[in-house]
């Protein structure tokens, strides 16, 4: 059994400020979406990646994994409006019975984490890496009162990667499209399903690279912490 990679890395960056896309803004030398891709292409159980790019990008990813020797592309396809038509776009090219789907500027998820959800995912077909919410979270009205203080220990800030059975998420964006519906995660569109998704606990330090404190946070992550960067 195998399992394909789908890595969405067709967004602007707007938040990043930058004039490049964020995901070729180098962290240590090299792109942050390298260090993003040499995490899946080690893994012998991964069969297949598929890089989702801007249209106008799409040679320089292919100069770019040429240039870095990443093995076990499949092919870099165009992305589309939405996070979730790009995805949906890389999905159709994976022959897997599994997939992950891992956002491209998150370069600091743990080979051991990889590997506990490899092994999830073949058991329960859906699963999501995820960490404990720190901060107390408030529901807000539209005017900016508080109307609820949900109970922090059920509340988790989802990750990525998250791993599926390959037909369950085809089966989640298929149905998704029909219904014009656009979810925040590709577990929110199995979860419409009536499926049930785990949670498998990650590292805080499994950030996505959005803003230019995040970058700062990055560098600081590879001076300080050795494993697995």
């Amino acid at each position: 059994m195998k399992c394909g990679i789908v890595i969405p890395a067709a967004g602007r960056g707007r938040r990043m400020g930058a004039n490049v896309n964020k995901q070729f803004i180098p962290l240590d030398g090299k792109p942050i979406l390298i260090h993003t891709l040499e995490k899946f292409s080690r893994l012998p159980w991964v069969d297949e990646i598929v890089i989702v790019s801007h249209p106008d990008e799409i040679t320089i990813m292919e100069q770019l994994v040429q240039q870095y020797g990443i093995q076990r592309v499949k092919a870099i396809v165009p992305g589309g409006k939405e996070r979730q038509d790009s995805i949906y776009n890389g999905l159709t090219f994976l022959e897997t019975e599994y997939v992950m789907v891992h956002d491209g500027a998150r370069p600091f998820v743990k080979q051991t984490h990889l590997e506990q959800l490899w092994q999830t995912v073949q058991k329960i077909g859906a699963v999501a890496l995820g960490v404990p919410v720190k901060d107390t979270i408030k529901i807000v009205d539209q005017d900016g009162f508080i109307q609820s203080t949900p109970d922090r220990k059920s509340l988790w800030a989802i990750q990525t990667p998250q791993a599926f059975r390959l037909s369950i998420l085809r089966m989640a964006y298929e149905e998704a499209k029909k219904d014009r519906f656009l979810g925040t995660d590709d577990s929110s569109l199995v979860e419409r399903l009536g499926m049930k998704v785990m949670v498998v606990e990650g590292d805080y330090h499994n950030i996505k690279i959005t803003t230019p404190e995040d970058l700062i946070l990055a560098e600081s992550i590879l001076k300080h912490w050795s494993e697995e960067v």
